[in-house]
């Protein structure tokens, strides 16, 4: 008997590989899950004790700490911020106003900036790892407007970051999450998070100084003084700046397809 023959089993490698894609995904989407699980957690046992009465309340023991020991102060109070930006945790605002009253104008600014700076850096490298590159490929892959819209914001790099930055609409952690969901270079989005939250930074660090005869008087800081006219006005001018190279260029593009 001749032996019987079978056709060959063809391997679909694209759906192989689209398995192991998904199956390799996993671990990621856990991941993320767990962080977002550990934000709610903590947003709900600190959220009594990130509160401008906490703070009042304990201002003279943290004075006194920072006497001490301000090397340690100063590290505990950065850990404490980069955890709140890197889960974006309410308390963000109250944090910056605690560097300065803890450390005055300057360098109060350059400790909020910096702890900022690296918590938001490491909410973007989550993002990025966990679904930004998979994203930005789809939008590389993808056609009509969205693809439009990756390579605009490709081509403007540098001037959207700062404007995402400049602009107080923009929440924190959006400006956080979109650029690693975009395929935004990570040193980029570091330089620009660290120059383009300076002016703001600023100004509740300042407001933060003054905290003490704010709390001795028992009234509470006026946290509406970024949009006074004379602070918000020149952050407004910040970010015109900001998107001068964007108007100009499509202005270009726009006179180029009508010659």
């Amino acid at each position: 008997m001749s032996p019987t023959h079978e056709p060959p089993v063809r391997e679909d490698t694209n759906g192989a590989a689209s398995t192991d894609r998904e199956t390799s995904g996993w671990p990621r989407f856990a991941i993320l899950g767990a962080i977002a699980l550990l934000a709610l957690l903590a947003a709900v046992l600190l959220r009594d004790h990130l509160t401008f009465d906490a703070l009042a309340e304990n201002r003279e023991r943290l004075i006194a700490f920072r006497d001490a020991n301000y090397i340690g102060t100063l590290l505990a109070f950065a850990g404490i911020y980069v955890v709140i930006v890197a889960f974006s945790l309410p308390g963000a605002t109250l944090a910056t106003l605690t560097g300065g009253f803890l450390f005055a104008t300057f360098p109060g600014v350059l400790y909020n900036v910096t702890a900022a700076t690296i918590g938001a850096s490491g909410l973007f490298l989550a993002a990025r790892w966990g679904l930004g590159e998979r994203l930005a490929a789809r939008m590389e892959r993808a056609g009509g407007a969205v693809r439009r819209i990756k390579a605009g914001i490709d081509e403007n790099q540098w001037s959207m970051l700062f404007l995402i930055r400049l602009l107080p609409a923009v929440p924190f952690f959006v400006a956080n999450l979109v650029p690693a969901l975009v395929g935004v270079a990570f040193h980029r989005f570091v330089v620009t998070t660290f120059l383009g939250i300076i002016p703001g930074t600023l100004v509740f660090t300042s407001v933060g100084a003054g905290l003490g005869g704010v709390f001795a008087r028992g009234e509470m800081p006026d946290l509406g003084l970024i949009f006074e006219p004379r602070i918000i006005l020149p952050i407004l001018g910040l970010s015109a700046l900001a998107a001068l190279p964007i108007i100009l260029k499509a202005l270009r593009g726009r006179k180029e397809t009508t010659l």
